[in-house]
Parts: structure tokens; sequence; C-alpha cells
């Protein structure tokens, strides 16, 4: 099952297998999904994880996110009752961080975040007073309970607003002031990683948004290479030229594709390069596009050494959420930057090699080619 790679637009659960297979998860309240999304129900407002113990809503109002901050984005509020359902965390920890989300939200509100130079998103130091735990008891409850930080949080609010002023008619200077942001540069300097795009493309829909590509001969046979103005978006190995076309396609439904081989060429021959051994230093600009916790993900994977392997359970302790050993397989299985966002680095346990979007065999060649050099 492929993982959901956007959350612009809500995903019901009555079309297609993959969604049908989702809402089995959410009729059975099947903890074993727990971690590898989330579920919203526009008649309330709220999103659960699917073992959530409350009455099932209907499937026509259920809409499907990869992660919370997914749900948080498009204006949903985390279930009180089943987020956070860890052992070890008591009604008073879930019930601690549910109030600091709440003055979060209100400090934005306001303008005003104690102790943060960036209205609206307060800093670890300003929450640990509020709530007397220290600041990184407060970060790990936060990546618990929601999967996301405090500043994530806060960042996936004001982003909520500011969407939700700008389909309302504001135009894009009022709407960014209005969501919290405490200049236009705040939002501009994070529009590719949460917007996908400027907000003045996202007041026009994204209309214009181009990936130019490159089809060119490698090691492991014939290479995409996909780039926006910002850096390489995407690289696809060793399939057909057509339907290396057509998984761009899926990757990027909205964009306009335009093969353009000399004018990113630079950026392809940089990625041919880094399939040879020892070619770690070589630097390719990246225009990495995707959730909070598959970026999270996808940043850890670039930590990993050349020649060296990680586990799905040792990423997910890495970036804070231990039981979210799921997700992070969707994450790696949705990285449209092979090789140079390296999940060709994650096994299975006890090493075993598990499934790779390219090809099991192009995973062992990457995995043999990286020991070899590094032996």
């Amino acid at each position: 099952m492929r993982a959901i790679t956007r959350s612009s637009a809500p995903r019901h659960p009555r079309p297609g297998a993959p969604q049908r297979a989702w809402w089995r998860a959410v009729a059975t309240r099947d903890a074993a999904f727990d971690g590898s999304f989330v579920f919203a129900v526009r008649t309330t407002g709220i999103f659960c994880r699917p073992s959530c113990p409350a009455r099932r809503p209907a499937p026509r109002n259920v809409s499907f996110f990869p992660s919370p901050a997914d749900a948080l984005r498009q204006g949903y509020r985390p279930c009180a009752r089943c987020l956070g359902r860890d052992a070890s965390l008591g009604p008073a920890e879930r019930s601690l961080v549910h109030r600091l989300c709440r003055g979060i939200e209100q400090a934005l509100e306001s303008g005003d975040a104690a102790g943060s130079v960036d209205p609206g998103r307060p800093t670890l130091q300003a929450l640990a007073r509020q709530s007397g735990l220290g600041p990184f008891r407060i970060l790990r409850l936060f990546r618990r309970v929601l999967g996301v930080s405090p500043r994530q949080y806060a960042d996936a609010v004001r982003l909520r607003r500011f969407k939700r002023s700008v389909r309302q008619g504001g135009n894009v200077t009022e709407a960014i002031y209005d969501a919290g942001y405490g200049s236009s540069s705040r939002l501009y300097e994070r529009a590719s990683s949460e917007l996908g795009m400027t907000p003045g493309d996202y007041h026009r829909g994204a209309r214009g948004l181009e990936i130019r590509y490159a089809l060119l001969d490698s090691s492991l046979g014939r290479l995409l290479v996909g780039a926006t103005p910002r850096g390489v978006c995407a690289v696809m190995l060793g399939k057909p030229d057509a339907q290396l076309l057509r998984e761009l396609a899926h990757d990027f439904p909205n964009a306009r594709l335009r093969e353009d081989s000399r004018g990113i060429g630079s950026w392809a021959r940089a990625v041919v390069a880094r399939l040879r051994p020892g070619s770690e230093g070589i630097e390719i600009p990246l225009d990495i596009r995707g959730t909070a916790f598959q970026r999270r993900v996808w940043e850890e994977l670039q930590r990993i050494p050349s020649g060296q392997t990680r586990t799905y359970s040792d990423i997910a302790r890495r970036i804070g959420s231990p039981q979210a050993v799921r997700a992070v397989a969707r994450a790696c299985a949705s990285n449209s930057i092979s090789v140079v966002v390296p999940c060709h680095r994650v096994v299975g346990k006890h090493g075993s090699l598990t499934g790779y979007r390219w090809g099991l065999e192009r995973k062992q060649a990457l995995l043999a080619s990286e020991q070899r050099a590094t032996s």
C-alpha cells in the first residue's frame, strides 16, 4: 500500500482498494495501523487514530491524512480521547499537551508568544515555564501525543489560518499577518516545504508550477531527474522512460512537466555521479516536498553514513516517534528522491532487505557498492 503523498484534498474511503483498507482499519479499530495515518471527521472537525474507541463516523464524512500535521493544516483538531494513548502516558500528561496547544492557538490570535522572537512559535523554555516540566520532556510529550513538536504544531495552525483567509478572499499580505506571521518573510522562507509553492502561487491555485526533467543512462539502468528552480525534487530509477514519466506525473499531479536535459544537465550528471562509491561529497540542491512527518524521516535518512544501514525502528526512534514504524516505512516508500535521499539504507529487522520502489536488486546493488567502498 503506497503512502499518501498529498493532503491538499480530502481522501475518502469509498473509491479504490487502499482507501477500503484504511476504512477497514478504522471500522475495526485496528491498533496495528496507529502511526500509519489518522482519519478526520468533517462533521466534528476532529481527527483520530484508527484505534480510537469513539463511535464510528459515516464513511462519507471521513478524510485520511498521513500524519497529524497534515490534518492540523486542513483545520482539524486532535481527539483528546485517543491521541497519545500510550501505556506510559497518563490522562494528566495528555491533558497538558492539549492545554498547551490551546495556549499556542491563543498566542497566535493575540500575536504574542512568550519567549519567542516569532509570534505564535513558542520556545520550549516558555512552554516549560508554563507547565512546570523540563523543555525536553515537553518536546517528547508533544511528539508522542501529536507526532509533531510544539513549533511544528504552531506552524501547522498558522498555515491553516493563512489558507482559510486566502480561500475566503483575503489578499496575501493581509492573510500572512492575520495568520500570525511576524513578517511576510516568515512564510516565504517556509513556502517550499509547507505550501509546496510561494504564497502567491497558492493564492492562484498553483497554476504555472513547472518541473523540468532529464532522462539519461546510469549504472542502474535508465534514470529520471526532475527539478524545480530550487533544486532536484525527483530521482527515479531503472524503468522504461514512459513508466518513469508516469511515476513523475503520479507524484506531482498538479505540475507541468517539461523535458529540459540541457537546462538541468549539471544536476542530472551530479545525481548519476552519486551512484559511484565514495561520491557522498557531491553537493546537490534539493527541493524536498512532503508532510512534516515525511520530511523528518527523509532528513534522518540523509544522516545515515554511506556503507551503513538502519532499521525502520531505528529511524522511528531517532525522530522521536518510536511507535511510528509503519509510518516510517510508508515515508520511505513515498520518497521521490532516490539515492540522494538514501531510503535504500533502511532495512528490516535483522538486516533483511525489504521492499524498494525501484526493485530489491537495485537496493542490493547500491548497498553492496557502498559497503565495498567503505570496507
